[in-house]
């Protein structure tokens, strides 16, 4: 579980960086690539709790 959580953490600090370059250059690529980020930690972050719930049920 901490390895998932590290790893979380590391997306968001990538997505933050990805904004960061965006507003610093207005590279349209810098934003995309941070949505796209930020899509695959709220789907890492749902995967994460599900194994949670599962394992307080079990």
């Amino acid at each position: 579980m901490p390895i998932f959580l590290v790893v979380l953490m590391l997306l968001v600090l990538a997505a933050a960086g990805c904004f960061g370059l965006f507003a610093g250059t207005r590279q349209v690529r810098y934003k995309r690539l941070g949505f796209m980020i930020i899509k695959w930690t709220v789907i890492a972050a749902v995967v994460f709790f599900a194994v949670l719930l599962l394992e307080r049920v079990a």
